[in-house]
C-alpha cells in the first residue's frame, strides 16, 4: 500500500539548557510523558542572546522564579533544591560536553548527572571541575571529555545544534518542537506529549 504522507508524528526535538532548573524538572519527566523524544542540548546562553533576552536568575523576578522552582520541585518529589552560590553562570563548558556525550551515546544519562549535580548538590556547572565531575558519574572518561571539549569539532558543532533550535523557533529553554509546533517551559511538557500521541495515531 502507497502512503503519500508519512504515516505517524514526527519525532519529537527536546531542546533543553544544563543550567536551567526548568529544563532540569522536564528533563527527570519526558522519558515517563514524552520517550520518544530525541534529546539537543544547546547554549542557551546564545539563545537568550539571540532573542535579545535574559534568564531570569539576573533579573528583578529571580526571588519569584526560585520561590517558584523550589515549589515545583517539591511537587514533584525531585527532592529540595540547593542553589549553586552563583547562579546562573556560563554554561559553555557543559553545553559542549553535552555536544561530546552525545557523540559517544550519552547524552541522557551525562546531562541528568549534570543538572542533578547542580540543583541538588549547589556545584556550579560553570566550573570544568563540576563539568568533568558529571562525566565520571554518567560513566563517561572524564580526560577524554576534558579533551574532546575543546577540540573544533564539538565547538563548529555546538554552533550548529543551537543555530538549527533558533530556526525551530526556540527562544527560551526547555522547549519541545514536533514538526512546526512549538512547545515552551516545563508546564508545556503534558500538552505536548497529549499533541504527539494524537498525532501519532493518524
Amino acid at each position: 500500500m502507497r502512503h503519500d504522507r508519512p504515516v505517524g508524528a514526527p519525532q519529537p526535538l527536546f531542546y533543553f539548557g544544563a543550567m536551567s532548573p526548568y529544563s532540569w524538572f522536564a528533563a527527570e519527566r519526558i522519558g515517563t510523558l514524552l520517550p520518544q523524544a530525541r534529546w539537543q542540548g544547546v547554549l542557551a546562553g546564545a539563545v537568550f542572546k539571540a532573542n535579545d533576552r535574559t534568564s531570569w536568575g539576573l533579573t528583578d523576578g529571580r526571588e519569584a522564579g526560585i520561590a517558584d522552582c523550589e515549589a515545583r520541585a517539591a511537587r514533584y518529589r525531585l527532592g529540595p533544591i540547593r542553589w549553586p552560590e552563583e547562579w546562573p553562570t556560563n554554561d559553555l563548558a557543559v553545553a559542549r560536553a553535552m555536544v561530546y556525550a552525545d557523540r559517544h551515546g550519552q547524552l541522557e544519562r551525562y546531562a541528568l548527572a549534570a543538572m542533578r549535580l547542580c540543583f541538588l548538590e549547589g556545584v556550579d556547572l560553570g566550573e570544568l571541575d563540576a563539568v568533568l565531575e558529571a562525566a565520571r558519574r554518567a560513566g563517561l572518561d572524564a580526560e577524554a571529555l576534558r579533551e574532546g571539549i575543546g577540540g573544533e569539532d564539538v565547538k563548529l558543532e555546538l554552533r550548529a545544534v543551537t543555530d538549527r533550535a533558533l530556526q525551530d523557533g526556540v527562544f527560551g529553554v526547555p522547549s519541545i518542537v514536533i514538526g512546526e509546533e512549538l512547545y515552551w517551559g516545563d508546564d508545556s511538557l503534558e500538552r505536548a506529549a497529549a499533541t504527539y500521541r494524537v498525532l501519532d495515531e493518524l
